[in-house]
């Protein structure tokens, strides 16, 4: 059985994390000490992020809307996640790590754009 970092559960929420090729849809559980995903096919494949190890989280925000992705970056990778409750979560985790550390990722359009501007910044120079 697998074993819970947190104490007390701040949310528990449905959604998707990504690896690689492939996809697992789970629960989420926000917590004191946690942000964990638990398989719903296997509890114990699991992934479990103290929120001390957490170096930054990002989502894409237009407007007021924040997007369903979002990531976790950690000194052990970036990781993929998806939930319909995923402002929620960014709340709850700006209360445990630390407003500083929520961030706004760019958005595909801006990421084309910075293609033909940084093309254009050599030829200036």
């Amino acid at each position: 059985m697998a074993q819970s970092l947190n104490h007390t559960v701040d949310l528990a929420t449905t959604g998707v994390f990504y690896m690689g090729m492939g996809n697992k849809v789970g629960k989420y559980m926000v917590g004191d000490k946690a942000l964990e995903f638990y398989n719903d096919n296997n509890p114990e494949d699991n992934i479990q992020i103290p929120w001390a190890s957490v170096e930054k989280i990002g989502a894409n925000v237009s407007g007021r809307k924040i997007s369903r992705h979002f990531q976790v970056f950690t000194k052990q990778g970036k990781f993929l996640f998806a939930s319909k409750d995923s402002g929620k979560i960014l709340k709850l985790a700006r209360d445990k790590v630390g407003n500083d550390k929520i961030v706004r990722l760019p958005t595909l359009w801006q990421k084309i754009w910075e293609i033909p501007t940084r093309f254009f910044k050599k030829n200036k120079n």
